[in-house]
């Protein structure tokens, strides 16, 4: 189950999941981490304990997130839950779409040859231009700002000697083997934007700006969830850059435009999700249980 963020997703696998017992795997780039809760607007302790979550508090701050990390973690889920029904809800379409179509294996590096890779990656004064330098085809089925996709291409090269393009070929994708039924939840624009602004008013109340103070403390700042919506602005904030009224103003902006690019990707990306309203998505999963 899909949809776009402050859509109410979770509240609504939650309902689910109590109505049909089934149990939750959270797909969500923020909740995955230990220790960012306000940030992440994660399901509080008590609907946790209610409903098993996977998903949720697995990876420490410093550690890589990805496509298939969460794929890792969904396979154990599988493996781990009693229930007949595995209920996959977040905001992470793009690492969904990815575990769906298949992951190819990467190769397996300890930490320091991972330092050392990202040291001559960081060195290149225009990474893209050496992608096309080393595979040109690979490269030009890469936007030259998709930074993600541009550095885990050279991780591969460096880490194997081996061109993208060929590596791939030599080490196909690994299918995922179990059937996956999507939804996708639909909002009215002005009301999500109205939902959007609360949310972010409430992380404030609650302290985003005092959680994520004392993460910078603890963590290095280039730590990937640092990056994300909230943290990202609030270390801005603690850094002196902006006044806590363009904080709000900047995580609110930001949340939205994620919003719309969430909703674009569902309608576009997936050819078989049902695009429904929230009412309709949960009448349509216990029908489909009572089959």
């Amino acid at each position: 189950m899909l949809g776009p963020t402050a859509s109410g997703k979770s509240a609504l696998a939650i309902k689910i999941a109590q109505t049909i017992d089934a149990e939750i795997f959270s797909l969500d780039s923020l909740s995955i981490y230990k220790e960012i809760n306000i940030a992440s607007a994660k399901p509080k302790e008590s609907q946790l304990m209610s409903i098993k979550h996977y998903g949720i508090n697995e990876l420490d701050i410093t550690e890589p997130n990805n496509a298939m990390v969460f794929r890792n973690f969904l396979d154990l889920a599988i493996k781990k839950t009693s229930k007949k029904t595995l209920l996959i809800t977040g905001g992470s379409s793009f690492y969904l779409k990815s575990i769906i179509e298949g992951l190819s294996p990467v190769p397996t590096l300890c930490e320091s040859q991972k330092q050392n890779i990202h040291k001559q990656i960081n060195a290149l004064k225009s990474p893209y231009d050496f992608l096309k330098q080393i595979d040109v085809c690979y490269a030009e089925n890469i936007k030259s700002k998709d930074t993600y996709r541009i550095h885990k291409a050279l991780e591969i090269y460096f880490a194997t000697h081996t061109p993208p393009s060929l590596y791939f070929a030599t080490h196909p994708k690994q299918p995922f083997m179990h059937p996956i039924k999507l939804y996708g939840i639909v909002c009215d624009r002005q009301k999500l934007r109205e939902t959007i602004k609360h949310r972010t008013q409430t992380m404030l109340q609650e302290g985003i700006i005092e959680e994520i103070a004392g993460l910078i403390q603890k963590y290095p700042k280039n730590s990937q969830p640092f990056k994300a919506i909230g943290p990202k602005e609030c270390i801005s904030y603690l850094e002196g850059n902006i006044t806590q009224e363009a904080l709000e103003n900047l995580i609110f902006i930001h949340t939205t435009q994620l919003a719309k690019r969430q909703n674009t990707f569902n309608k576009t990306q997936f050819q078989d999700i049902t695009l429904s309203s929230k009412e309709e998505i949960f009448n349509a999963i216990l029908n489909l249980e009572q089959i």
